[in-house]
Protein backbone atom coordinates (compact mmCIF):
# COMPACT_ATOMS: atom_id res chain seq x y z
CA UNK A 1 0.00 0.00 0.00
CA UNK A 2 0.89 3.37 -0.77
CA UNK A 3 0.13 6.03 1.10
CA UNK A 4 -0.44 9.00 -0.58
CA UNK A 5 -1.95 11.30 1.89
CA UNK A 6 -1.88 11.07 6.13
CA UNK A 7 -3.95 13.74 7.75
CA UNK A 8 -4.95 15.01 11.75
CA UNK A 9 -8.89 14.94 11.74
CA UNK A 10 -9.63 15.18 15.40
CA UNK A 11 -9.16 14.25 18.93
CA UNK A 12 -11.53 13.68 21.50
CA UNK A 13 -12.81 11.89 24.68
CA UNK A 14 -15.92 11.07 23.80
CA UNK A 15 -17.22 8.57 20.90
CA UNK A 16 -19.94 10.28 19.95
CA UNK A 17 -18.11 13.07 18.56
CA UNK A 18 -15.54 10.69 16.32
CA UNK A 19 -15.96 11.11 12.98
CA UNK A 20 -19.29 9.82 10.95
CA UNK A 21 -17.59 8.13 8.24
CA UNK A 22 -18.05 4.46 7.01
CA UNK A 23 -14.36 3.96 6.12
CA UNK A 24 -12.39 1.02 8.42
CA UNK A 25 -11.07 1.85 11.04
CA UNK A 26 -7.12 0.60 12.64
CA UNK A 27 -6.75 1.46 16.39
CA UNK A 28 -3.38 1.78 17.83
CA UNK A 29 -2.70 1.25 21.39
CA UNK A 30 -0.64 -0.37 23.98
CA UNK A 31 1.46 0.32 27.18
CA UNK A 32 2.83 3.48 27.62
CA UNK A 33 6.73 4.12 25.95
CA UNK A 34 6.24 1.21 23.51
CA UNK A 35 6.89 3.18 20.64
CA UNK A 36 2.74 3.72 19.31
CA UNK A 37 3.63 6.93 17.95
CA UNK A 38 6.99 6.47 16.59
CA UNK A 39 5.70 3.00 14.82
CA UNK A 40 2.44 5.79 13.07
CA UNK A 41 5.30 7.81 11.67
CA UNK A 42 7.31 4.94 10.64
CA UNK A 43 3.80 3.21 8.21
CA UNK A 44 2.90 7.35 7.55
CA UNK A 45 6.31 8.09 6.48
CA UNK A 46 4.98 11.27 8.42
CA UNK A 47 7.78 12.15 10.59
CA UNK A 48 5.39 14.48 12.97
CA UNK A 49 2.35 12.57 12.05
CA UNK A 50 2.09 11.43 15.55
CA UNK A 51 3.55 13.74 18.50
CA UNK A 52 6.46 11.45 20.43
CA UNK A 53 7.32 12.24 23.58
CA UNK A 54 9.72 11.00 26.18
CA UNK A 55 7.33 11.64 28.58
CA UNK A 56 4.53 8.01 29.06
CA UNK A 57 1.47 8.53 28.63
CA UNK A 58 1.75 11.85 26.04
CA UNK A 59 -1.28 11.06 24.32
CA UNK A 60 -4.44 11.07 26.40
CA UNK A 61 -7.55 11.33 23.51
CA UNK A 62 -8.96 9.86 20.34
CA UNK A 63 -6.73 10.71 17.85
CA UNK A 64 -7.95 10.14 14.33
CA UNK A 65 -5.73 10.15 10.84
CA UNK A 66 -7.65 9.87 7.70
CA UNK A 67 -5.16 7.64 5.37
CA UNK A 68 -5.96 8.40 1.69
CA UNK A 69 -9.13 9.30 2.18
CA UNK A 70 -10.32 6.00 2.88
CA UNK A 71 -9.33 4.85 5.46
CA UNK A 72 -8.77 6.03 9.57
CA UNK A 73 -5.91 5.50 11.58
CA UNK A 74 -6.56 5.84 15.44
CA UNK A 75 -4.05 6.55 18.58
CA UNK A 76 -5.69 5.65 21.12
CA UNK A 77 -3.82 6.58 25.10
CA UNK A 78 -2.09 4.04 26.61
CA UNK A 79 -2.93 1.56 29.37
CA UNK A 80 -0.48 1.99 32.25
CA UNK A 81 0.44 5.54 31.73
CA UNK A 82 3.43 6.31 34.28
CA UNK A 83 2.49 9.81 35.84
CA UNK A 84 -0.72 10.68 35.36
CA UNK A 85 -3.42 10.46 38.48
CA UNK A 86 -5.73 7.95 39.54
CA UNK A 87 -8.56 9.86 38.81
CA UNK A 88 -7.40 10.17 35.46
CA UNK A 89 -6.35 6.83 34.73
CA UNK A 90 -10.22 6.14 35.48
CA UNK A 91 -11.48 8.61 33.06
CA UNK A 92 -8.73 7.46 30.26
CA UNK A 93 -10.25 3.72 30.86
CA UNK A 94 -14.01 5.05 30.48
CA UNK A 95 -13.87 6.16 27.24
CA UNK A 96 -11.19 3.73 25.97
CA UNK A 97 -13.60 0.89 26.97
CA UNK A 98 -16.34 2.88 25.57
CA UNK A 99 -14.44 3.37 21.83
CA UNK A 100 -13.44 -0.39 21.64
CA UNK A 101 -17.49 -1.23 22.35
CA UNK A 102 -19.06 1.24 20.54
CA UNK A 103 -17.04 1.99 17.62
CA UNK A 104 -18.92 0.52 14.86
CA UNK A 105 -15.91 1.58 12.17
CA UNK A 106 -13.28 -0.10 13.51
CA UNK A 107 -12.12 -3.61 11.81
CA UNK A 108 -9.26 -4.32 13.24
CA UNK A 109 -6.76 -3.31 16.78
CA UNK A 110 -2.79 -3.26 16.96
CA UNK A 111 -1.89 -4.23 20.39
CA UNK A 112 1.69 -3.21 21.01
CA UNK A 113 4.16 -5.06 22.87
CA UNK A 114 7.90 -3.67 23.69
CA UNK A 115 9.54 -6.81 22.45
CA UNK A 116 12.58 -6.53 24.78
CA UNK A 117 10.42 -8.15 27.96
CA UNK A 118 8.68 -11.17 28.99
CA UNK A 119 4.83 -11.12 28.67
CA UNK A 120 3.84 -8.63 31.12
CA UNK A 121 -0.06 -9.13 32.67
CA UNK A 122 -1.45 -6.15 31.79
CA UNK A 123 -0.71 -6.58 28.11
CA UNK A 124 -2.14 -10.45 28.72
CA UNK A 125 -5.24 -9.16 30.55
CA UNK A 126 -6.08 -6.20 27.87
CA UNK A 127 -6.05 -8.92 24.81
CA UNK A 128 -8.10 -11.04 26.47
CA UNK A 129 -10.27 -8.53 27.48
CA UNK A 130 -10.15 -8.03 23.89
CA UNK A 131 -10.78 -11.68 22.72
CA UNK A 132 -13.89 -11.98 25.27
CA UNK A 133 -15.47 -9.28 23.80
CA UNK A 134 -15.18 -10.24 20.05
CA UNK A 135 -13.08 -7.08 18.98
CA UNK A 136 -10.82 -8.29 15.99
CA UNK A 137 -6.75 -7.34 17.11
CA UNK A 138 -2.65 -8.31 16.03
CA UNK A 139 -0.25 -8.00 18.07
CA UNK A 140 2.44 -5.36 17.10
CA UNK A 141 6.09 -6.32 18.34
CA UNK A 142 7.96 -3.09 19.29
CA UNK A 143 11.70 -2.00 19.22
CA UNK A 144 13.01 -5.69 17.24
CA UNK A 145 16.40 -3.12 16.20
CA UNK A 146 17.65 -3.63 20.03
CA UNK A 147 17.58 -7.45 20.40
CA UNK A 148 19.43 -10.18 18.01
CA UNK A 149 17.56 -12.65 16.04
CA UNK A 150 17.36 -15.67 18.53
CA UNK A 151 16.12 -13.20 21.34
CA UNK A 152 13.48 -12.12 19.46
CA UNK A 153 12.57 -15.38 18.00
CA UNK A 154 12.54 -16.45 21.57
CA UNK A 155 10.79 -13.53 23.13
CA UNK A 156 7.58 -13.90 20.42
CA UNK A 157 7.61 -17.82 21.02
CA UNK A 158 7.26 -17.16 25.00
CA UNK A 159 4.58 -14.25 24.12
CA UNK A 160 2.37 -16.95 21.98
CA UNK A 161 2.98 -19.72 24.47
CA UNK A 162 1.63 -17.43 27.11
CA UNK A 163 -1.43 -16.81 24.72
CA UNK A 164 -2.08 -20.23 23.83
CA UNK A 165 -1.93 -21.57 27.67
CA UNK A 166 -4.89 -19.25 28.67
CA UNK A 167 -8.24 -19.12 26.87
CA UNK A 168 -6.68 -18.70 23.11
CA UNK A 169 -7.41 -22.37 21.25
CA UNK A 170 -4.91 -19.98 18.43
CA UNK A 171 -2.37 -16.92 18.74
CA UNK A 172 -3.70 -13.45 16.66
CA UNK A 173 -1.80 -12.58 13.72
CA UNK A 174 1.42 -11.11 14.88
CA UNK A 175 4.19 -8.21 13.36
CA UNK A 176 7.45 -8.03 14.60
CA UNK A 177 8.90 -3.93 14.01
CA UNK A 178 11.36 -1.53 14.29
CA UNK A 179 10.39 2.43 13.79
CA UNK A 180 14.04 3.21 13.44
CA UNK A 181 14.83 0.67 11.01
CA UNK A 182 11.81 1.10 9.20
CA UNK A 183 11.13 -2.86 10.07
CA UNK A 184 7.86 -4.54 9.87
CA UNK A 185 5.91 -1.89 7.27
CA UNK A 186 5.75 -4.22 4.47
CA UNK A 187 4.35 -6.49 6.59
CA UNK A 188 1.71 -4.07 8.50
CA UNK A 189 0.41 -2.09 5.15
CA UNK A 190 -0.61 -4.65 2.69
CA UNK A 191 -2.34 -6.65 6.07
CA UNK A 192 -4.59 -3.27 6.32
CA UNK A 193 -4.68 -3.11 2.41
CA UNK A 194 -6.15 -6.75 2.20
CA UNK A 195 -8.98 -6.04 5.00
CA UNK A 196 -9.73 -2.23 2.97
CA UNK A 197 -10.19 -3.94 -0.33
CA UNK A 198 -12.34 -7.08 1.17
CA UNK A 199 -14.60 -3.94 3.24
CA UNK A 200 -14.81 -1.91 -0.18
CA UNK A 201 -16.07 -4.90 -1.85
CA UNK A 202 -18.63 -5.97 0.43
CA UNK A 203 -19.52 -2.05 -0.06
CA UNK A 204 -20.99 -2.84 -3.55
CA UNK A 205 -22.84 -6.11 -2.90
CA UNK A 206 -26.53 -6.03 -2.51
CA UNK A 207 -28.09 -7.15 0.73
Amino acid sequence: MLIKSAKFIISNSEVAKCPNESIPEYAFIGRSNVGKSSLINMLTQRKSLAKTSGRPGKTQLINHFKINDNWFLVDLPGYGYAKVSKKDKRTFQKYITNYFLQREQLVCSFVLVDIRHEPQKIDMEFMQWLGENQIPFCIIFTKADKLKPKVIERNVDAYIKELLTGVWEEAPQYFITSSSKNIGRDDILPFIGSINADFYERQKKPF
